[in-house]
């Protein structure tokens, strides 16, 4: 097919996730495939703005699939939010011949990427975030990985644990969405889950689970805390206050964006990746490539900015029937 687009560049934004670098190769080797030049702009859209940047060809991304974090690295920029530092980042499209950008993140990235196709530049955007909060994509870059990741570290916990009468209260990364703490509640038999898109009545949601537990027979107690619900050290107080219980916090924090990404990541990143560059070489702009119902599709940025993405009610209605009672 004869591809619309000449050269374009391919970027990390926001928090990174695994899966991401698998997306860059893809990005990388669908644009060889073409005829494309690759370009990989490193540090996001600060990198754009100040033209930190190298071509990509189909040896300097061999490799990268079973690597976590992002080889063209990521940053937040503060100078891309004003209309200077858009117009610098145009320039530099405009100096390096990048007929459109693949971006790869979060709404953040999404709506970077809008600000650039404003002024011509044709644009893609790939969700890649562990917290699985993209209205409007199923499933997200990372999300696999990171909830492995706590899964495991949260194993290893209650293996020392159990050797007490103790409760843990772990806190994992969703500061505006609790996706990620009631999977992995769900998939450690937590005690309790909170997360910030449900209210909390902590007797009924905290100390009466754990009581149940104890009366079960039950002599260690997992709490798992999403970042947003407040402070994990508030919710230990608490606990220890009403019960009596040696109470300990353990914060996952960045841990669980590290690591190699799990087979889920790899190949939806991969598929991100080729249809993304499908997409600008059929001369496609101000799109975000999204999984719905196990297709790859694709939304006007605008439109998939707009929607509103809720708690699975499903998964949160099997945690509340199986919660307290052990695993």
């Amino acid at each position: 097919m004869e591809s619309a687009v000449r050269r374009i560049g391919v970027l990390t934004s926001g928090g990174d996730a695994p899966g991401m670098n698998a997306a860059i190769r893809a990005v990388a080797r669908t644009c060889v495939h073409l005829g494309i030049e690759c370009v990989g702009v490193r540090r996001g859209f600060n990198g754009l703005i100040n033209g930190d940047a190298q071509v990509l060809n189909y040896y300097r991304v061999s490799g990268l699939t079973r690597l976590g974090g992002t080889m063209l690295y990521s940053a937040r920029s503060e100078e891309f939010r004003t209309e200077a530092g858009i117009q610098r980042a145009v320039n530099t499209c405009k100096l390096l011949g990048l007929d459109g950008v693949v971006g790869i993140g979060g709404d953040g990235t999404f709506r970077g990427l809008h600000d650039l196709s404003r002024h011509g530049i044709a644009v893609i955007g790939i969700p890649g975030t562990i917290d699985n909060d993209i209205a409007s994509s199923s499933y997200t870059i990372g999300y696999d990985t990171a909830c492995n990741t706590a899964v495991e570290c949260i194993d290893r916990l209650q293996d020392t644990m159990q050797s007490h009468e103790r409760c843990s209260v772990v806190e994992v990364m969703g500061h505006r969405a609790g996706h990620l703490a009631l999977y992995v509640g769900l998939a450690c038999g937590a005690t309790a889950v909170l997360i910030p898109e449900k209210p909390v009545n902590f007797e009924e949601d905290v100390i009466e689970p754990i009581r149940r537990a104890r009366l079960a027979g039950r002599t260690h107690f997992m709490i798992i805390v999403a970042e947003g619900v407040g402070s994990s050290y508030e919710v230990a107080a608490k606990i220890k206050e009403a019960t009596a219980l040696d109470t300990r916090v353990t914060v996952l924090g960045h841990i669980q964006r590290g690591g190699a990404p799990s087979a889920r990541d790899r190949v939806t990143a991969t598929h991100m990746g080729y249809t993304a560059t499908m997409l600008l070489a059929k001369g496609q702009t101000d799109r975000v490539v999204c999984l719905q119902n196990d297709e790859y599709v694709d939304y006007d940025i605008n439109g998939a900015l707009e929607m509103k993405k809720g708690i699975d009610e499903d998964k949160y209605t099997v945690m509340r029937t199986i919660i307290g009672q052990g695993r």
